[in-house]
Protein backbone atom coordinates (compact mmCIF):
# COMPACT_ATOMS: atom_id res chain seq x y z
CA UNK A 1 0.00 0.00 0.00
CA UNK A 2 1.34 3.42 -0.95
CA UNK A 3 1.73 5.68 2.06
CA UNK A 4 1.88 8.89 0.05
CA UNK A 5 1.11 9.96 -3.48
CA UNK A 6 -0.30 12.81 -5.53
CA UNK A 7 -4.01 12.20 -6.12
CA UNK A 8 -5.58 12.79 -9.51
CA UNK A 9 -8.61 15.09 -9.68
CA UNK A 10 -11.97 13.40 -9.43
CA UNK A 11 -13.14 15.18 -12.56
CA UNK A 12 -11.80 17.38 -15.32
CA UNK A 13 -15.08 18.64 -16.75
CA UNK A 14 -17.83 20.72 -15.21
CA UNK A 15 -21.10 21.68 -16.87
CA UNK A 16 -22.65 25.10 -16.92
CA UNK A 17 -26.05 24.02 -18.16
CA UNK A 18 -25.40 22.33 -21.52
CA UNK A 19 -21.94 23.94 -21.83
CA UNK A 20 -18.97 21.79 -20.73
CA UNK A 21 -16.19 23.65 -18.88
CA UNK A 22 -13.00 21.65 -19.30
CA UNK A 23 -10.08 22.02 -16.93
CA UNK A 24 -7.60 21.35 -19.74
CA UNK A 25 -8.89 24.37 -21.66
CA UNK A 26 -8.89 26.51 -18.52
CA UNK A 27 -5.22 25.66 -17.88
CA UNK A 28 -4.31 26.60 -21.45
CA UNK A 29 -6.20 29.89 -21.15
CA UNK A 30 -4.58 30.62 -17.78
CA UNK A 31 -1.17 30.03 -19.34
CA UNK A 32 -1.93 32.38 -22.22
CA UNK A 33 -3.12 35.06 -19.79
CA UNK A 34 0.07 34.71 -17.71
CA UNK A 35 2.23 34.94 -20.84
CA UNK A 36 0.47 38.11 -21.96
CA UNK A 37 0.81 39.65 -18.50
CA UNK A 38 4.55 39.01 -18.21
CA UNK A 39 5.31 39.92 -21.82
CA UNK A 40 3.38 43.17 -21.45
CA UNK A 41 5.42 44.12 -18.36
CA UNK A 42 8.68 43.39 -20.19
CA UNK A 43 7.55 45.28 -23.30
CA UNK A 44 6.69 48.38 -21.28
CA UNK A 45 10.10 48.19 -19.59
CA UNK A 46 11.69 48.31 -23.06
CA UNK A 47 9.68 51.44 -23.83
CA UNK A 48 7.13 49.71 -26.04
CA UNK A 49 3.43 50.33 -26.41
CA UNK A 50 1.63 47.68 -24.29
CA UNK A 51 -1.25 47.55 -26.76
CA UNK A 52 1.10 46.01 -29.31
CA UNK A 53 1.33 42.81 -27.26
CA UNK A 54 -2.39 42.16 -27.55
CA UNK A 55 -2.43 43.11 -31.23
CA UNK A 56 0.29 40.57 -32.01
CA UNK A 57 -1.33 37.97 -29.75
CA UNK A 58 -4.51 38.14 -31.84
CA UNK A 59 -2.46 36.53 -34.61
CA UNK A 60 0.00 34.41 -32.65
CA UNK A 61 -2.39 32.62 -30.26
CA UNK A 62 -4.81 31.13 -32.83
CA UNK A 63 -1.93 30.15 -35.10
CA UNK A 64 -0.15 28.57 -32.14
CA UNK A 65 -3.15 26.49 -31.05
CA UNK A 66 -3.68 25.18 -34.59
CA UNK A 67 0.03 24.47 -34.97
CA UNK A 68 0.18 22.61 -31.67
CA UNK A 69 -2.71 20.38 -32.64
CA UNK A 70 -1.30 19.73 -36.12
CA UNK A 71 2.05 18.66 -34.67
CA UNK A 72 0.33 16.24 -32.30
CA UNK A 73 -1.86 14.71 -35.01
CA UNK A 74 0.99 14.43 -37.53
CA UNK A 75 3.37 12.75 -35.07
CA UNK A 76 0.69 10.38 -33.70
CA UNK A 77 -1.68 9.76 -36.63
CA UNK A 78 -2.63 6.26 -35.52
CA UNK A 79 -4.52 7.71 -32.56
CA UNK A 80 -7.08 9.11 -34.98
CA UNK A 81 -6.80 7.48 -38.39
CA UNK A 82 -6.12 3.77 -37.93
CA UNK A 83 -8.91 1.21 -38.26
CA UNK A 84 -11.48 1.51 -35.50
CA UNK A 85 -10.59 5.09 -34.54
CA UNK A 86 -12.69 8.18 -35.11
CA UNK A 87 -10.88 10.74 -37.32
CA UNK A 88 -13.18 13.51 -36.10
CA UNK A 89 -11.45 13.26 -32.71
CA UNK A 90 -8.41 14.90 -34.30
CA UNK A 91 -10.34 18.16 -33.88
CA UNK A 92 -11.07 17.58 -30.19
CA UNK A 93 -8.39 19.87 -28.78
CA UNK A 94 -10.09 19.87 -25.39
CA UNK A 95 -9.31 16.16 -24.97
CA UNK A 96 -5.61 16.99 -24.81
CA UNK A 97 -2.85 16.77 -27.36
CA UNK A 98 -0.93 19.93 -28.25
CA UNK A 99 2.66 19.66 -29.48
CA UNK A 100 4.70 22.58 -28.19
CA UNK A 101 6.96 22.80 -31.23
CA UNK A 102 4.03 22.94 -33.61
CA UNK A 103 2.58 25.69 -31.43
CA UNK A 104 5.87 27.62 -31.44
CA UNK A 105 6.44 27.17 -35.19
CA UNK A 106 3.00 28.19 -36.42
CA UNK A 107 2.64 30.69 -33.57
CA UNK A 108 5.82 32.34 -34.87
CA UNK A 109 4.16 32.72 -38.27
CA UNK A 110 1.22 34.45 -36.61
CA UNK A 111 3.57 36.61 -34.55
CA UNK A 112 5.49 37.55 -37.69
CA UNK A 113 2.27 38.72 -39.34
CA UNK A 114 1.32 40.74 -36.27
CA UNK A 115 4.80 42.22 -35.87
CA UNK A 116 4.99 43.14 -39.53
CA UNK A 117 1.69 45.00 -39.29
CA UNK A 118 2.96 46.93 -36.26
CA UNK A 119 6.49 47.57 -37.53
CA UNK A 120 8.05 45.50 -34.75
CA UNK A 121 11.16 43.28 -35.23
CA UNK A 122 10.19 39.64 -34.69
CA UNK A 123 13.46 38.98 -32.81
CA UNK A 124 12.72 41.78 -30.34
CA UNK A 125 9.22 40.49 -29.74
CA UNK A 126 10.49 36.91 -29.32
CA UNK A 127 13.02 37.97 -26.69
CA UNK A 128 10.34 39.84 -24.75
CA UNK A 129 8.01 36.85 -25.03
CA UNK A 130 10.42 34.05 -24.03
CA UNK A 131 9.93 34.12 -20.21
CA UNK A 132 6.17 34.48 -20.62
CA UNK A 133 6.00 31.61 -23.10
CA UNK A 134 7.72 29.14 -20.80
CA UNK A 135 5.54 30.36 -17.92
CA UNK A 136 2.50 29.53 -20.05
CA UNK A 137 3.88 26.03 -20.60
CA UNK A 138 4.41 25.55 -16.86
CA UNK A 139 0.77 26.41 -16.20
CA UNK A 140 -0.63 24.57 -19.20
CA UNK A 141 0.98 21.28 -18.12
CA UNK A 142 -1.52 21.08 -15.27
CA UNK A 143 -4.16 20.41 -17.88
CA UNK A 144 -2.51 17.00 -18.31
CA UNK A 145 -3.04 16.38 -14.60
CA UNK A 146 -6.77 16.97 -14.96
CA UNK A 147 -6.86 14.68 -18.01
CA UNK A 148 -4.76 12.03 -16.19
CA UNK A 149 -2.27 11.81 -19.04
CA UNK A 150 1.46 12.12 -19.71
CA UNK A 151 2.70 10.04 -16.80
CA UNK A 152 5.64 7.68 -16.52
CA UNK A 153 6.29 4.17 -15.29
CA UNK A 154 4.90 2.79 -12.02
CA UNK A 155 6.77 4.10 -8.98
CA UNK A 156 6.83 3.87 -5.19
CA UNK A 157 8.18 7.38 -4.74
CA UNK A 158 6.18 9.49 -2.26
CA UNK A 159 5.43 12.02 -5.00
CA UNK A 160 4.04 9.40 -7.36
CA UNK A 161 0.85 10.25 -9.24
CA UNK A 162 -2.21 8.08 -8.67
CA UNK A 163 -4.06 7.33 -11.90
CA UNK A 164 -7.55 5.87 -12.07
CA UNK A 165 -9.04 6.09 -15.52
CA UNK A 166 -10.59 4.18 -18.39
CA UNK A 167 -8.99 4.72 -21.79
CA UNK A 168 -11.09 5.19 -24.96
CA UNK A 169 -10.29 1.58 -25.95
CA UNK A 170 -11.83 0.32 -22.71
CA UNK A 171 -8.57 -0.52 -20.93
CA UNK A 172 -8.28 0.48 -17.28
CA UNK A 173 -5.28 2.25 -15.76
CA UNK A 174 -4.95 2.06 -11.99
CA UNK A 175 -1.83 2.65 -9.94
CA UNK A 176 0.85 5.15 -8.93
CA UNK A 177 3.13 6.47 -11.67
CA UNK A 178 5.93 8.98 -12.27
CA UNK A 179 4.30 12.46 -12.51
CA UNK A 180 6.14 13.58 -15.63
CA UNK A 181 3.71 16.45 -16.13
CA UNK A 182 4.83 17.82 -12.74
CA UNK A 183 8.52 17.39 -13.57
CA UNK A 184 8.07 19.41 -16.74
CA UNK A 185 5.99 22.09 -15.03
CA UNK A 186 8.66 22.61 -12.36
CA UNK A 187 11.43 22.57 -14.98
CA UNK A 188 9.59 25.20 -17.00
CA UNK A 189 9.09 27.36 -13.92
CA UNK A 190 12.83 27.21 -13.19
CA UNK A 191 13.54 28.33 -16.77
CA UNK A 192 11.41 31.44 -16.21
CA UNK A 193 13.82 32.59 -13.50
CA UNK A 194 16.88 31.59 -15.54
CA UNK A 195 15.72 33.70 -18.48
CA UNK A 196 14.84 36.71 -16.35
CA UNK A 197 18.23 36.55 -14.63
CA UNK A 198 20.14 36.07 -17.89
CA UNK A 199 18.37 38.99 -19.52
CA UNK A 200 19.06 41.25 -16.54
CA UNK A 201 22.69 40.10 -16.28
CA UNK A 202 23.69 40.11 -19.96
CA UNK A 203 20.86 42.00 -21.74
CA UNK A 204 20.36 39.37 -24.43
CA UNK A 205 18.90 40.68 -27.71
CA UNK A 206 18.77 39.72 -31.41
CA UNK A 207 16.76 36.60 -30.61
CA UNK A 208 19.40 35.24 -28.23
CA UNK A 209 17.12 35.16 -25.18
CA UNK A 210 14.53 33.20 -27.17
CA UNK A 211 17.27 30.81 -28.29
CA UNK A 212 18.28 30.34 -24.65
CA UNK A 213 14.66 29.45 -23.87
CA UNK A 214 14.72 26.82 -26.62
CA UNK A 215 18.00 25.36 -25.36
CA UNK A 216 16.86 25.19 -21.74
CA UNK A 217 13.47 23.70 -22.52
CA UNK A 218 14.77 21.03 -24.89
CA UNK A 219 17.46 20.01 -22.39
CA UNK A 220 14.73 19.24 -19.87
CA UNK A 221 12.32 17.76 -22.36
CA UNK A 222 14.96 15.20 -23.33
CA UNK A 223 15.25 13.54 -19.90
CA UNK A 224 11.56 13.96 -19.06
CA UNK A 225 10.55 12.33 -22.33
CA UNK A 226 12.64 9.30 -21.36
CA UNK A 227 10.46 8.81 -18.26
CA UNK A 228 7.13 8.84 -20.09
CA UNK A 229 5.34 5.56 -20.70
CA UNK A 230 2.60 6.71 -23.08
CA UNK A 231 2.60 5.59 -26.69
CA UNK A 232 4.95 7.44 -29.04
CA UNK A 233 6.35 6.81 -32.49
CA UNK A 234 10.08 6.13 -32.52
CA UNK A 235 12.93 6.63 -34.96
CA UNK A 236 16.07 4.55 -34.38
CA UNK A 237 14.85 3.73 -30.89
CA UNK A 238 14.20 7.33 -29.82
CA UNK A 239 10.83 9.01 -29.51
CA UNK A 240 10.06 11.62 -32.16
CA UNK A 241 10.02 14.32 -29.49
CA UNK A 242 13.51 13.26 -28.40
CA UNK A 243 14.84 13.82 -31.92
CA UNK A 244 13.04 17.14 -32.17
CA UNK A 245 14.46 18.27 -28.83
CA UNK A 246 17.98 17.19 -29.76
CA UNK A 247 17.98 19.02 -33.09
CA UNK A 248 16.46 22.18 -31.63
CA UNK A 249 18.89 22.15 -28.70
CA UNK A 250 21.87 22.02 -31.07
CA UNK A 251 20.38 24.74 -33.27
CA UNK A 252 19.66 27.01 -30.29
CA UNK A 253 23.12 26.61 -28.76
CA UNK A 254 24.70 27.20 -32.17
CA UNK A 255 22.67 30.38 -32.61
CA UNK A 256 23.65 31.75 -29.19
CA UNK A 257 27.34 31.08 -29.88
CA UNK A 258 27.26 32.41 -33.44
CA UNK A 259 25.63 35.69 -32.42
CA UNK A 260 27.65 36.34 -29.26
CA UNK A 261 29.55 39.24 -30.88
CA UNK A 262 26.58 40.75 -32.68
CA UNK A 263 26.10 44.37 -31.54
CA UNK A 264 23.09 45.20 -29.40
CA UNK A 265 20.50 47.01 -31.53
CA UNK A 266 19.83 50.63 -30.62
CA UNK A 267 16.11 50.00 -30.91
CA UNK A 268 15.21 46.32 -30.29
CA UNK A 269 11.46 47.01 -30.33
CA UNK A 270 11.29 48.88 -33.64
CA UNK A 271 8.34 51.21 -34.20
CA UNK A 272 6.63 50.33 -30.92
CA UNK A 273 6.46 53.28 -28.57
CA UNK A 274 4.44 54.27 -25.56
CA UNK A 275 1.60 56.64 -26.53
CA UNK A 276 2.68 60.27 -26.37
CA UNK A 277 1.26 62.34 -23.53
CA UNK A 278 -1.57 64.63 -24.68
CA UNK A 279 -0.68 68.29 -25.24
CA UNK A 280 -2.50 70.58 -22.82
CA UNK A 281 -3.82 74.06 -23.60
CA UNK A 282 -1.06 75.59 -21.45
CA UNK A 283 1.59 73.66 -23.43
CA UNK A 284 0.09 74.88 -26.71
CA UNK A 285 0.02 78.54 -25.57
CA UNK A 286 3.58 78.34 -24.28
CA UNK A 287 4.73 76.80 -27.55
CA UNK A 288 3.01 79.52 -29.58
CA UNK A 289 4.55 82.24 -27.41
CA UNK A 290 8.03 80.79 -27.80
CA UNK A 291 7.55 80.49 -31.56
CA UNK A 292 6.58 84.20 -31.77
CA UNK A 293 9.61 85.21 -29.75
CA UNK A 294 7.50 86.42 -26.86
CA UNK A 295 8.68 85.90 -23.34
CA UNK A 296 6.24 83.78 -21.30
CA UNK A 297 4.65 85.45 -18.34
CA UNK A 298 6.01 84.65 -14.93
CA UNK A 299 4.53 81.37 -13.70
CA UNK A 300 3.79 80.02 -17.20
CA UNK A 301 5.59 77.16 -18.92
CA UNK A 302 9.00 78.37 -20.10
CA UNK A 303 9.05 81.44 -17.83
CA UNK A 304 12.11 82.20 -15.68
CA UNK A 305 12.19 83.97 -12.35
CA UNK A 306 15.09 86.29 -11.49
CA UNK A 307 16.44 86.22 -7.96
CA UNK A 308 15.27 89.06 -5.71
CA UNK A 309 17.62 92.08 -5.81
CA UNK A 310 19.33 91.02 -9.01
CA UNK A 311 20.34 93.75 -11.46
CA UNK A 312 19.08 93.26 -14.98
CA UNK A 313 21.89 93.82 -17.48
CA UNK A 314 21.33 94.81 -21.09
CA UNK A 315 23.49 95.95 -23.90
CA UNK A 316 27.11 95.02 -24.54
CA UNK A 317 29.18 93.83 -21.65
CA UNK A 318 31.78 96.47 -22.49
CA UNK A 319 29.38 99.45 -22.52
CA UNK A 320 30.83 102.01 -20.03
CA UNK A 321 27.30 103.16 -19.19
CA UNK A 322 26.50 99.79 -17.67
CA UNK A 323 27.72 98.60 -14.26
CA UNK A 324 30.78 96.42 -14.40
Amino acid sequence: MDLAYIPSPSQGVWHLGPVPIRAYALCILAGIAAALWLTRKRWIKLGGNPEDIFDVALWAVPFGIVGGRLYHVITDPELYFKAGEQPIRALYIWDGGLGIWGAVALGAVGAWIGCRRKGIPLSGFADALAPGLILAQAIGRWGNWFNQELYGDPTKLPWGLQINKVNPDGSVVHGVFQPTFLYESLWDLAIVFVLLYADRRWSLHNGRLFALYVACYTAGRGWIEALRSDHANRILGLRVNDWTSLLLFLAAVGFVVATRNRPVPENPIGASRLPAEPITAADAEAGAANADGAEPAEGEVGATREPAGATRVSGDAGDPKQPA
